[in-house]
Formats: structure tokens, sequence, C-alpha cells
């Protein structure tokens, strides 16, 4: 048995496709002649072009519009001239072959995405790989698989899969296992499209298992296991069939509402990063959106988004939402997000630097563009507007202010606004959830950023491997400050929502009813099982397991305890 990571749920058991791509070897040539060179990448760029129409074409047949769209960014790529310009320059000024050229760029490109201390900006280096990959292979003639015409039932074993491996995935294909990847990337987010099942980050894989070998693969729990014997295949079987009813039984819960056995309710949200993620919130019963995330308006851009390009995402969102809550997190940018037309300041930690809300209330001009935006969408639905990394109670009367004063000039220019915005801030710095309730004076509201309050509250950087141990959600002293900042905001008569990963953990959510959080917000997918955990549970008795929990001295505890009391 392998172990790796559940990316999209399901059970499976099947005969193993090992995916094997073609070997680029690409060597350093001086004796070319250039223009022959320019001449062959063109002749190896059309055909990219006309392979990854191809691969849209039939995924088309499987997948929806927006989850088509991961190829209209290929073929952007494909199209680049930034791109596709400095492979030519290359070519020329250094006098080398077009192979080369083709490689070094995308490998510069591809170092400086993996780099970025982001899930999401890091898989977005599997979309150059994939492009750059199939390019290499038409320049060097190498043929790439067809994995659409598998023909049997198979599971699919690779290294890796590109979103163009994934969309060609037919009916027989009944999940896939990977050596990397994670829950962020493309082949993730397709696999949950398609509903098939899917474990990624299993070390080891493609020396495990040979082609043809009967593969089982448990995507709930993240195990593979190779050649397993009758009884784990039954095991398997049973466990399959239960998943099935199970999903089945989640989606009466599309309407439901989200209330303890003993009648206290809370609001279920979702986090999105752009308009098309919107749409899977209310598929999957969101009440309402408790992060959007804008820095990808910023950051997918070759400018700053003007202010029609913001207004006509932000209207779309709160269209789609018809009504319900729409939490917008203004620009938060720096740290590990950069800005590719945007020089930050080089600093010792940027992390703790020029960025997010300092950014936003040095260079006003910026920040006023996106509230304008904000103000002019407000009248399509129900908007908040929340400023993230907020440390003191004068950063956030000062954004506030920058808020209002937007405000009273389109109104003054004769636009619409709503009267019914609230304004509200980020809680993920220690200092924040420490004064809570000095801050809910001014704060309409507070959302709980649980990942970075707790990799600052440990003083440990979460994407250190050295330090991981310490990324510890279930820690008492960060149950405490949680603790503090919804009874700091419910002394003023505020709600108070969570938007970092904690929120939708199943043994996280027990305590942090109990704690009295109003709004849970998390990935799309996880809001009916969340529905389901809150809807069995007694909200008073949650109340004692929470106090227990804080009272408690290790995170391994208190998981223990929680596992222990909820499964009784």
């Amino acid at each position: 048995m392998l172990k790796g990571i559940a990316a999209s749920a399901g059970v499976a058991c099947a005969k193993a496709y090992k995916l094997e791509q073609p070997v680029v070897v690409i060597e350093k040539r001086t004796d070319i002649t250039p223009a022959d060179e320019v001449a062959k990448l063109d002749a190896a760029l059309a055909k990219t072009v006309k392979d990854i129409e191809g691969v849209k074409a039939r995924a088309a047949k499987r997948l929806s519009e927006e989850e088509l769209a991961v190829f209209d960014a290929h073929l952007m790529m494909a199209n680049d001239p930034e791109l596709t310009g400095q492979m030519k320059n290359m070519i020329n000024n250094d006098n080398v072959n077009a192979e080369y050229a083709a490689e070094q760029v995308a490998n510069m490109m591809i170092a400086m995405f993996e780099s970025m201390d982001n899930d999401y900006f890091r898989e977005r280096a599997a979309d150059i790989k994939d492009v750059t990959f199939r390019l290499k292979c038409n320049l060097l003639g190498l043929v790439i698989p067809d994995l659409s015409s598998i023909d049997e039932p198979a599971i699919i074993v690779a290294h890796d899969l590109t979103p163009s491996d994934t969309a060609q995935l037919n009916e027989f294909v009944k999940g896939f296992v990977t050596e990397i990847g994670g829950k962020t990337s493309h082949s993730a987010i397709m696999a949950n499209s398609l509903e098939i099942p899917a474990v990624v980050g299993t070390a080891g894989v493609m020396e495990a298992i040979a082609n043809g070998d009967l593969v089982g693969m448990d995507a709930i729990e993240g195990e593979v296991f190779v050649n397993p014997d009758e009884e784990t295949v039954a095991v398997l079987a049973k466990k399959e069939a239960d998943y099935k009813e199970e999903k089945a039984a989640l989606k009466v819960l599309i309407n439901a509402k989200s209330v303890s056995v003993d009648g206290h309710e809370v609001e279920l949200a979702g986090n999105i990063g752009n308009a098309k993620d919107a749409e899977q919130v209310v598929a999957n019963g969101g009440e309402g959106v408790g992060l959007f995330r804008t820095e990808f308006l910023y950051m997918d851009n070759d400018h700053f988004p003007t202010e029609e390009e913001q207004f006509e995402v932000y209207k779309q969102v709160l269209q789609t939402l018809e009504g319900r809550k729409v939490v917008v997190r203004t620009l938060d940018i720096g740290g590990d997000k950069k800005l590719s037309y945007f020089e930050f300041p080089e600093e010792m930690n940027p992390f703790l630097g020029y960025r997010a809300i300092r950014l936003c209330l040095d260079r006003t001009d910026i920040f006023k563009t996106q509230l304008r935006a904000l103000c002019r969408a407000s009248v399509y639905g129900k908007l908040c507007i929340m400023f993230p990394m907020i440390a003191t109670v004068n950063e956030f009367r000062n954004a506030k202010a920058l808020f209002e004063e937007c405000k009273a000039e389109l109104i003054a220019e004769g636009v619409e606004v709503s009267d019914d915005i609230q304004v509200g801030m980020m809680v993920e710095i220690p200092a924040a959830a420490v004064l809570a309730d000095e801050f809910s004076k001014y704060a309409d509201f507070f959302s709980i950023g649980t990942n970075d309050l707790i990799q600052y509250s440990m003083a440990a950087d979460r994407m250190s491997q050295k330090v991981s141990y310490l990324y510890q959600p279930y820690n008492p002293a960060i149950l405490r400050l949680i603790n503090m900042t919804i009874k700091g905001a419910h002394k003023n008569g505020k709600w108070v929502g969570m938007c970092g990963a904690m929120a939708g953990e199943p043994y996280a959510v027990p305590i942090l009813l109990g704690l009295g959080l109003d709004e849970f917000s998390m990935s799309a997918t996880q809001i009916l099982k969340a529905r389901k955990v809150v809807n069995s549970l007694s909200y008073e008795e949650m109340q004692t397991l929470a106090e227990n929990c804080m009272n408690m001295d290790t995170a391994e505890e208190v998981l223990d305890y929680v596992k222990k009391e909820t499964s009784k």
C-alpha cells in the first residue's frame, strides 16, 4: 500500500495503464542557421496550437465551458509573443538551436512559478510545462500518448498528469494516481469535475506498479493498493458502494439549512478566485461567498486591471450569487504574490513587509480604483468588503475612510451605490485577534484567515518542510486566539467568519461551532460534507467540547479528543 494525497474523492479498482511520456533529450548546438531555427520553431508552435485545439475539441464532450478555459490559457501561452519572443531572441543572439532555446526559456518560467509560496501559482507552473513539453516534442518529432484511445477499464498511473492528459480521459478511466501534484492542480480540479477518483503526490508509484497490474485506490484516505488480494478488493468494493450512496445522500442537503440538532444556525459559504468558481459555490449549496481572492485579477494580467474591468467581474459574481452575501477581499499582493508589471522593494522578509493593506494604503491610486469598482458593483447583490493583513486600528480606520471617500465621489457623480455595504477585515495577525473587541467597534465583521494566523502565531513558515510540524490548527493557543476574535466581535454585535483551510476540516467544524463561529467558508466541494457535520451536532454540547479543547496542552490531545467525542 502506498500513501498519497486524496485530490478527488472516490474508490476504484482496475488494471494499471502506465503513462510513460516520451523522453525529451535536448543538446545545445551552435552549428545552426538562426533563420532556419526560427522557422522550425514557428512550425512547431503552429503544430502545438493545432494539437491543443484538438485536445480542447475532444474534451468539450465532457467538460463545461468554464473547465475548458484552461485550454484557452494554453493557447494564449503558445501564442504569447513574450514567451516565443524570448526563445527567438536566444536563437538569434546566442546562435543556438530551437530546441535548446525552448527548453531554457521554459525552465526559467517554470522555476519562477514553482518558487512562489502559493499553491495556486505553483500549480500554474504545470500549465507552462504542459505547453512547452508539447512544443519540444513537436520540435523533436516525438509522439505524445493518446489517452482518449483507452478502451477497457483502467486506472492511469503517471509521474504527473497535465491538463491536456486529464482532458482526454474517457469513460473507461476509473481513476488516476500520480507521483507528484497537489489538490489545487488543474488535473485535480478536472478530476473533481469528471467525478473520477484521484490520488496525487504518491511517492514511488511509478516504480511500484507495472503496466497491467491490478490497482485498488481509496481516494478518500489517499491510499493505493498494488495487486491487492481478494479480501482487499472486496473491502474496496464495499467502500465504493458506500461512498456513492453517501454522495447521493449529500445532494439532498443542497437546499437545506446549516443548523445544529438544537436549532443553532450558521452559514456555510465558499472561497473563490474568479467568477466561474462562484457557480460551483451555488451548485454545491453554498449560502454565500466568504472569500473572493481578488489578487488573481491582478496576477493573471499584464497591467493593473482598470475600474471597468474589475467592475464587470464583481458584477458577474454578485449576480451569480443571486442576493447571497459575497465577501470580497481587497488586493492582497506581495510576499510570494508578485506582479510582472510592478516592482516590489527588496526586503529581508517580504511576508512581513510591504504587502496587502500596507501597499494599498501607500498606493491609494491602485486601492481607490478597486474600491470604486466594488462600490459600483454593489447594487447587483449583497456586497461585503474586507481588508487583508490589518495589524492596527488606525490601518482599518484609514482604509475604511478611503472606502467612504470613493463612495461619496461616485454618488456625487450620479452613480448609484448600495447603502448596505458591510466593511470588515481579515484577522490573520495575532495582534488583531488580541484586540478584536476594539476593532469590532469599527469593523462590521471579521473573517479569520487561519493559514496565516497559525503561521504568524507559531513563527513557522508553513511551506518549510523542516518546521511543518508547527502548522497546528488544533493547537490550544490557536483555538484561544480564535475564541478571543469571536468573543471580541460578538461583544459589539458583529459577526465572524473563517475563510482559512481550517473552516472545512471535519474535525475542526465541531470546535468552531462550539466557539460560536457564525460563518464557515471553504472550497465548494467541502460545503455539503460540512453541512452534514453541522446538522449532526448539538451546539450546547459543542460549547463544552470547545471549552475543553482550549484547556488542553497539545494539538494531538485536542484532535484525539474531538475524534472520540464526535464518534459516539
